[in-house]
């Protein structure tokens, strides 16, 4: 089995690549002399690993680290398998091979989001589960805490992952997240628009929605600390995107008014079947409507943003490289 050393610094990686280099594989070559008390034989077998350790960290050239990659994607039959490999914050994504196993975490990474990542490398397949060890430094205060609360932390640890900073009212993020809080808002201000298949009541009450620019733009004034020219630009930006949303939502729930259908705002939303306002952001069904509609999608995780793209890797002299397929190499 391969076993894979996680370190938050270059430095304690650095320290422990001599200590496999000389103590571990030493101390593993004789184990078999390690007996119990009385013991005729031992209960272990000697091993034998490679005294030189594979690298996962920036110090190592690209070509090394895509090599090693390689080499830990082998059986442990191969004469080129890993036994040991010592890596950063490098292999928390992008590192999806399904035979490693065991791991080693030495202190708490500083992020929670960093450790879930990193002690995901190991046991990704269902029918090999992994194992990962993590040890923890008594006079480091974040170890300690950690430890202390080991159990409860490891129960729930997806609630202690630290938001991602985005600049409030930014462009782009007015482009995600801003069709969403309108249809929210709207939801929420009028009584007689919150049942799920009330979508088409914006047709009525386009006026009375109006009040949502004034919340967003008394929002957007405590986000960010502007004066005269940069706050009127901002509360311009604001009210003429929330205005122009809950223009094409109006047209949207008229056209459906006068056909007589109960617009719901999500599909099959409390057993409503027919149309829907919310489409996700990459719902093919998007390409068949027209642009107001597709005004309102709404991510649910922000891997659902962008679609997928392709890429072609050409030489300088615009020559085709063939990229090995998935699970054929680095």
């Amino acid at each position: 089995m391969t076993l894979v050393g996680y370190f938050n610094s270059l430095r304690e990686l650095g320290g422990s690549r001599r200590i496999v280099e000389d103590e571990v594989a030493s101390r593993v070559a004789d184990y078999s002399r390690q007996k119990r008390q009385n013991e005729a034989q031992g209960s272990f077998a000697d091993r034998d690993i490679a005294r030189e350790v594979s690298e996962l960290a920036s110090r190592e050239s690209t070509n090394k680290v895509a090599d090693t990659k390689r080499r830990l994607a082998l059986a442990f039959t191969d004469k080129e398998h890993v036994d040991v490999a010592l890596a950063t914050n490098m292999i928390s994504v992008g590192l999806d091979i399904t035979r490693l196993g065991l791991m080693v975490v030495l202190g708490q990474p500083k992020a929670a989001a960093e450790y879930i990542q990193a002690t995901s490398r190991v046991g990704r397949d269902a029918a090999k589960p992994g194992l990962v060890v993590t040890l923890l430094n008594v006079h480091r205060p974040r170890d300690r805490s950690h430890f202390e609360r080991y159990e409860a932390f490891h129960s729930a640890f997806y609630r202690s992952v630290e938001a991602t900073s985005v600049t409030p009212f930014t462009p782009r993020a007015l482009d995600r997240a801003l069709p969403a809080i309108v249809v929210s808002l709207g939801r929420h201000l009028e009584k007689t628009m919150t049942p799920a298949r009330a979508a088409v009541g914006a047709a009525d009450q386009r006026a009375a929605l109006g009040r949502i620019a004034d919340v967003l733009v008394d929002r957007a004034r405590a986000h960010r600390s502007m004066e005269g020219p940069e706050e009127q630009r901002l509360e311009a930006i604001v009210r003429a995107r929330v205005g122009d949303l809950l223009d094409s939502w109006a047209k949207v729930a008229q056209r459906q008014k006068t056909t007589g259908a109960r617009l719901a705002y999500q599909p099959h939303e409390h057993g409503s079947d027919g149309p829907h306002l919310l489409y996700d952001p990459l719902d093919p069904e998007l390409a068949r409507l027209d642009p107001d509609a597709r005004k309102f999608r709404i991510p649910r995780s922000l891997r659902d943003v962008e679609p997928s793209v392709n890429l072609w890797v050409k030489t300088l002299e615009g020559v085709d490289i063939e990229l090995p397929a998935e699970g054929e190499g680095p």
